[in-house]
């Protein structure tokens, strides 16, 4: 785990998804373990934060919650120690989180188990950590900002607006579903089902940082979304190298 001073953060990563979009790769398996090349998109992100120094991680789970855990076990063959948190209804994004708070002991990470990325998450960590707000997010402008959550930052990256999945927007920095959380953030998640992009974030304007990435970042939520990533991989075997093994 990656240490900051004395303290030690932890990431959550929500992988409850179905992915009905992503049918028919998704039938037999959750979205999160659909594969990259020739790894699931989930052994890829640990891998990914394994090589950052992030090793304590837990996984918040839904649908076909056994096919992860029997793939993954306890961490210890990908050199992660793995805690697992199973939702047996849906709890949206932040109630996940809320859900899986005995995991939390200090300033932690949270990540979208649907996403392929290579931003450095360590740098991501370390922003947060000068930036002393009670959530960061990491941003990444679009073409298309339709279906994400649309942000404005000011000079100094404090965030300014939130707004979830507006119909239309010029704005193009977008939410990324990438997340640092002061454990205080738990304080303003009730109980049960609650959104990050929906409920929470819009009631923090002004409490929140935003980290723009230039790094690659796909939400995989459709099909073309999917074989878009395989492509942008596949023509990178050396950067992916992890993955083509």
């Amino acid at each position: 785990m990656l240490v900051l001073g004395v303290c030690t953060v932890k990431v959550i990563i929500l992988a409850g998804g179905a992915g009905t979009r992503l049918k028919p790769l998704t039938n037999d398996k959750p979205k999160p373990m659909v594969n990259i090349i020739n790894k699931p998109l989930l052994e890829y992100s640990i891998n990914h934060l394994k090589n950052q120094g992030f090793t304590d991680i837990a996984l918040t789970l839904g649908y076909r919650a056994e096919y992860i855990k029997s793939y993954f076990g306890d961490g210890r063959d990908f050199g992660v120690c793995l805690t697992y948190f199973i939702e047996t209804v849906p709890l949206g994004t932040a109630g996940g989180v809320k859900a899986a708070s005995s995991f939390i002991d200090g300033d932690f990470l949270v990540l979208s188990g649907d996403a392929f990325t290579d931003i450095n998450l360590e740098a991501f960590s370390y922003f947060h950590k000068a930036k002393g707000g009670l959530a960061t997010l990491a941003l990444k402008e679009v073409e298309n900002p339709e279906g994400f959550g649309v942000v404005r930052i000011d000079r100094a990256k404090k965030i300014t607006s939130f707004i979830e999945k507006p119909a239309n927007s010029e704005d193009k920095l977008v939410n990324t579903g990438m997340y640092a959380f002061k454990p205080e953030i738990l304080k303003f998640i009730p109980g049960g089902f609650y959104d990050f992009g929906k409920n929470l974030f819009p009631r923090l304007v002004g409490r929140m940082f935003g980290y723009p990435t230039s790094n690659y970042w796909n939400d995989i939520g459709t099909l073309s979304a999917y074989y878009k990533t395989n492509q942008y991989v596949a023509e990178r075997p050396e950067k992916f190298r992890f993955l083509f093994s």
